[in-house]
């Protein structure tokens, strides 16, 4: 057990306690627990682990490489250089991603990215939670998507020896770039046996045009729908480019809805994400950094900053994206996306959370500690981070980093 004593919880002190995976006590007042691990927060305070719910994790180590470019030409030139990774590549790019995500508070992550079983056993290594999946991409190529299909079932049975540690779905990349039989088989294939299914949606104006002149003038959205795909299992990053009709869609299917802000700015994707109707609608939104090739950063609370300004920006409205909605989105939410008891500090919930330092400038004033920390401070005030229970970082420090860091150079030598 342990007991993190005198630690700031919705701007009041408070310990609490933890055992197994699980918060178990939450008082205001103090706790003697004979055998606790106790930990003195003083100048701390605490706050749910976030959900990063769209990733690429291994692209970490493909930062910077191809910049100022729209979405279809980076991607162009971004296929041609995955087309030679290998497992080490993704295991160790996995690894600093992990490094990033968890200095910035990040307790688990919804991937999308090759050689998965790599990418978990390195996250698992580093003690957060991922969520691996098999990628449909067969460029409508029949042959090769005959193969994907054979390869998604061998890999399922290969989880099924997995346990409970990290979880696993099936990722349908896009409209563009898989056939409708692979779109169908695979959804029919995750309900079978319980998975979700992630994918992109609606990121750019080109793919909207282009799925409407190829499917009877149907959005990505509406074409989705009408292969029977859409429902609470499926999990919609980027949902940019909607119109009234899609959001309806979206929010009658309960769909998982993922806002990607920074990826979609620097590619110059879009910022009108339609938070407040996909949430009237009764979509689940998300918010999650999208690889750090595109992002260039794995950072949540840099994330989640400038989805608030953008929100109030383009709306005109100060008063839009109010600190606890975005909070929510951060952590409750991608945790309800996953089936996750976690992504908020209540007892009986896992004890995913980190601790803050609120020593600092970004701090001294008498407003809340969500104002400060998401428009004044840094994630370098996160101090503390625990999953499940169990520290993955303690005072700044993540074991083995700079066997990681060798790592990452030496795989990165070799492409």
């Amino acid at each position: 057990m342990i007991l993190l004593q005198n630690v700031r919880f919705q701007d009041k002190p408070a310990h609490i306690l933890v055992s197994g995976e699980r918060i178990a006590r939450i008082s205001r007042e103090p706790l003697e627990v004979p055998g606790a691990e106790v930990v003195d927060c003083s100048g701390r305070a605490v706050i749910p682990g976030f959900v990063n719910m769209h990733t690429h994790a291994a692209m970490v180590l493909l930062r910077g490489i191809h910049e100022d470019l729209a979405l279809y030409d980076w991607l162009n030139g971004i296929w041609k250089i995955e087309a030679g990774l290998d497992r080490d590549f993704i295991y160790w790019g996995t690894k600093v991603a992990c490094l990033e995500m968890l200095r910035s508070g990040t307790t688990t992550f919804n991937d999308q990215y090759w050689y998965c079983p790599h990418a978990r056993r390195a996250a698992l290594e580093m003690g957060i939670r991922p969520v691996v999946s098999f990628i449909f991409l067969d460029s409508h190529d029949p042959e090769l998507a005959r193969r994907q299909r054979e390869a998604c079932q061998r890999l399922y049975d290969r989880t099924l020896e997995w346990g409970e540690e990290g979880l696993f779905t099936i990722s349908i990349h896009s409209v563009y770039t898989v056939s409708e039989e692979n779109i169908v088989w695979a959804n029919r294939f995750a309900l079978e046996h319980g998975l979700r299914v992630h994918l992109h949606l609606a990121e750019t104006v080109q793919e909207d045009t282009d799925c409407r002149k190829a499917h009877g003038g149907l959005s990505p959205t509406a074409y989705f729908n009408s292969l029977g795909i859409l429902g609470p299992h499926v999990i919609a990053a980027h949902s940019l480019h909607l119109d009234d009709d899609d959001i309806l869609i979206l929010g009658e299917h309960k769909v998982n809805c993922v806002h990607n802000i920074n990826s979609n700015l620097k590619l110059a994707s879009g910022f009108r994400f339609r938070y407040n109707e996909l949430r009237d609608a009764g979509a689940n939104v998300c918010l999650g950094t999208d690889g750090a090739a595109s992002a260039n950063d794995m950072d949540m609370l840099a994330h989640m900053k400038n989805v608030a300004l953008l929100q109030k920006a383009w709306r005109g409205n100060p008063a839009e994206m109010p600190l606890k909605e975005l909070f929510d989105c951060a952590t409750e939410h991608g945790a309800r996306a996953l089936g996750l008891d976690s992504g908020v500090i209540r007892e009986g919930a896992l004890a995913d959370l980190s601790l803050v330092d609120i020593t600092g400038t970004a701090f001294l004033s008498p407003a809340p500690m969500a104002a400060n920390l998401v428009y004044a401070a840094r994630s370098e005030v996160i101090t503390d981070v625990m999953v499940a229970g169990k520290w993955a970082m303690r005072g700044h420090v993540i074991p083995g980093e700079e066997e990681i860091l060798s790592g990452a150079r030496s795989v990165l030598s070799q492409i």
